[in-house]
């Protein structure tokens, strides 16, 4: 009987290591990352997602643009002021910048602060190379 369950087992050990590799790649630091068609579909999904822009002012007033309804809070300034995201803590909240590695520092912030955090890999250059709308 023994030899019966140990190919059963191993079986489901081997799965359970591999959904917790697969769960990590998606939810790293505490927070999530999407790709920008991911996000893009995300935000028609729940239009009540907070679009945090965590780039300068120059980079957002910039020919890139930013996305709709994008509050603009430099990822430097995010500790000091994020009294002014507390109301929206219950939402999620969708972070960019230019590339995805300010967003992801950023998002890490937000996350061990307890909000629901999803980083834009890729940033603004992405979402702009995907032809997805931006205001200027």
């Amino acid at each position: 009987m023994r030899t019966f369950f140990r190919p059963i087992s191993t079986t489901i050990v081997s799965t359970l290591l591999l959904l917790t590799v697969i769960s990590c790649a998606a939810v790293s630091g505490g927070f999530r990352s999407l790709s920008v068609q991911e996000a893009q579909t995300f935000l028609t999904n729940n239009p009540e997602t907070i679009v945090l822009d965590v780039r300068t002012p120059e980079e957002f007033a910039s020919a890139t643009g930013h996305l709709k309804n994008a509050k603009l809070l430099p990822v430097q300034e995010l500790e000091q002021r994020l009294a002014e995201l507390q109301p929206h803590k219950s939402k999620p909240i969708l972070v960019y910048c230019r590339t995805g590695g300010r967003s992801a520092r950023a998002s890490e912030i937000l996350s061990k602060q307890g909000f629901t955090a999803i980083n834009v890999t890729g940033g603004i250059l992405d979402w702009n190379a995907a032809n997805f709308p931006v205001e200027k």
